[in-house]
């Protein structure tokens, strides 16, 4: 449950919510609200656009805007919503069906072209609402309902494409590492260009049964001892690196964001 920061921009009546025991879309909610009241966000200052999927279920707990759109389509919709009233705060929620599988060439443009907003992707390595089938992060090897014996395909590194195709900030955490996502979150929020927060969240239900993880508790443990600082990561051995992620800010930069260029652009055609 929520603690009392944040609590409204929480519509009445909504909790106990929806998600399963063990997943990390509620940490991942109550670390956004408490972001927003914070930072002092009027409720019609930001807009929050989903997908489809579990965590494309979040808009409807919220009393801010909200868009809920089609699979893989949240970051086109948030382009343009930004695009077209930049004084918006843009706020994409999406898990890594919906980002980076359905919808990765969205994904890959919108860091492109630093477009001011925020994306928050719940990784949870599998296409968890539609009975746990491989998406573009399951990792090599692991077990889903469509790999039975195995994933053959290698897996997306979310943060490092964000980082690689153009975004000003990446970080990455977990639902184990509560206090420090919301830190990250209120980073992201504040700045200028495009923006990810990654949280690694294996799917209770469905990724974490199929691969043995244990139950929930258990599964949060792994987060916490797993999850290790950049720094440390970089020091691991190549082999000693797939035990472990990294979480921590990734990319930190100040390239100029899309809505800056395009006045730039614009100032310069109508003084033709």
């Amino acid at each position: 449950m929520l603690q009392e920061t944040g609590k409204k921009y929480l519509k009445d009546g909504v909790l106990p919510h929806m998600w399963c025991a063990g997943c990390g879309i509620g940490v991942m909610l109550g670390a956004l609200l408490r972001s927003f009241e914070e930072l002092g966000y009027a409720k019609n200052d930001v807009v929050v656009v989903t997908g489809i999927g579990c965590t494309g279920k979040t808009d409807d707990y919220l009393t801010t805007n909200a868009l809920h759109v089609t699979h893989g389509r949240a970051l086109a919709f948030a382009t343009g919503i930004k695009a077209f009233k930049p004084g918006l705060k843009v706020v994409a929620l999406m898990g890594d069906g919906d980002s980076v599988t359905i919808g990765g060439n969205h994904f890959i443009h919108a860091a492109r072209r630093n477009i001011d907003l925020t994306a928050i992707i719940i990784n949870n390595f599998n296409f968890g609402m539609t009975g746990g089938q491989a998406s573009g992060t399951t990792p090599s090897d692991k077990i889903s309902s469509t790999t039975l014996y195995g994933n053959p395909e290698r897996d997306f590194d979310v943060s490092a494409l964000a980082c690689t195709a153009g975004a000003n900030y990446v970080a990455r955490s977990t639902p184990a590492h509560a206090w420090e996502l919301t830190q990250y979150i209120k980073e992201a929020l504040t700045k200028k260009g495009f923006s990810l927060v990654e949280v690694f969240s294996p799917c209770p239900t469905n990724y974490g049964k199929n691969n043995k993880m244990g139950d929930p508790l258990k599964m949060l443990r792994w987060l916490k001892e797993k999850g290790v600082s950049p720094e440390e990561y970089e020091r691991l051995g190549e082999p000693e690196k797939d035990e472990y992620f990294a979480i921590g800010k990734l990319c930190d930069r100040d390239i100029p964001d899309f809505n800056t260029r395009y006045e730039e652009i614009r100032a310069r055609a109508l003084s033709s």
